[in-house]
């Protein structure tokens, strides 16, 4: 029986988590959870999963927990960072799973990383903004990443069990396109709320969903695979899937390449993850009808190479390019969910605040989030001149 914290239980990738553990709970124990203000869905996880450790930085909505709960007793409550981290650390976890959307990932990623655990990591913007950081505390603690975004754990699961990645010749990323396919970002300037967050294929949060359709989620995971898995950015490809069956591909020296394939469902790249490389767990999932399969594959739009280039530029410059891309990104995402911009002037917000910002490659935690609170500050700046 393996233990789990996730954090993040309330978002859609904990949806996924808790499907798998349901569907496997003769090998998966929801030990801890962490939630920031869904309340009445948090309330529901603990009646059905019963986990012995809750944290919220809300100490009302601990507090209502406590009233609500049929059963409190046994159920541990944390509410302060120390607990967090104790927690974390706690002897009974034996897999972390990071569920949380955005750059306020960072700080537990942060911790979560020095504790020798398994983390399966969905929390892509941490590795971004520091993965500089990251990545050496990860191997100094000797803690292992497994991602779980699909395309990530699609390239994780086609190098298997490859010891370097010296044999590789390409990774192709794919992109499903977003509810935009073939449109110019010329075009994009009266599309509504509504339209931009229908996507195609993928059911997930207003913030990501958004970044599928603007196509600035596979920059950010181009950033993120450059470090996880230690390649040069011109490595990988970005390429056009709208089918989204096709999750990546790895080519090696030879002329060989291995893709993964499966429906779109989170839950496949997190039940791979979680059999830590034993026997796969079950899973209800839906069949690939190979007999009527039609896959079509696209080059990247011309118009979006622009901002696919400055994702590349963060890769080869690092420090705290990646920080400075990531806060851009958010605040614009932001403004154009409270509808203070159109989604086309998404990628000008972007462009000129990373400009307008200066990089640094001397940095620590502490100087990640001041670059990240100065790069809002001059985001919400060209916001304004746009309004």
């Amino acid at each position: 029986m393996k233990n789990i914290l996730l954090l993040g239980a309330t978002g859609s990738i904990g949806d996924s988590v808790l499907s798998v553990i349901k569907q496997n709970s003769d090998k998966l124990n929801l030990t801890a959870i962490s939630f920031q203000s869904n309340l009445t869905k948090a309330l529901s996880i603990i009646e059905e999963f019963d986990p012995n450790y809750v944290y919220c930085e809300s100490k009302a909505n601990l507090s209502s927990i406590n009233d609500s709960l049929e059963r409190s007793e046994g159920i541990e409550l944390f509410s302060e960072k120390s607990e967090l981290e104790y927690l974390l650390k706690h002897k009974s976890i034996d897999i972390i799973i990071s569920a949380i959307s955005g750059f306020s990932g960072l700080e537990t990623t942060f911790m979560a990383v020095q504790t020798g655990k398994i983390i399966l990591l969905a929390n892509k913007e941490s590795i971004v903004v520091a993965g500089d950081i990251i990545l050496p505390l990860a191997k100094k603690h000797n803690t292992k990443i497994i991602p779980i975004d699909s395309e990530h754990n699609a390239i994780f699961q086609c190098l298997n069990s490859e010891k370097n990645t010296n044999d590789v010749s390409k990774i192709i990323i794919t992109a499903s396109g977003g509810p935009f396919l073939n449109q110019k970002i010329d075009d994009l300037s009266k599309v509504t709320k509504k339209e931009a967050l229908n996507h195609p294929n993928w059911k997930m949060g207003s913030k990501i969903t958004i970044d599928s359709a603007t196509l600035v989620n596979k920059c950010l995971e181009l950033i993120e695979a450059k470090y996880l898995f230690d390649l040069n950015e011109e490595y990988f490809e970005l390429v056009v899937h709208p089918q989204s069956i096709i999750h990546s591909i790895v080519t090696y020296k030879d002329g060989s390449s291995i893709c993964q394939m499966s429906n779109p469902d989170m839950r496949v790249p997190i039940s791979h993850a979680l059999s830590l490389e034993e026997s796969r767990l079950s899973l209800d999932f839906t069949k690939i009808n190979f007999s009527s399969l039609n896959l079509t594959f696209q080059e990247f739009p011309e118009d979006r190479l622009e901002i696919a280039n400055l994702a590349r530029e963060v890769c080869n410059t690092g420090g705290s390019s990646g920080t400075a891309f990531n806060a851009a990104n958010e605040i614009a995402v932001e403004n154009f969910l409270n509808g203070k911009i159109t989604f086309n002037k998404i990628y000008e917000v972007i462009y000129r605040t990373f400009n307008a910002v200066p990089v640094s490659n001397s940095i620590n935690i502490e100087a990640i989030y001041e670059i990240d609170k100065q790069t809002r500050m001059e985001a919400k700046k060209v916001v304004k001149s746009l309004t």
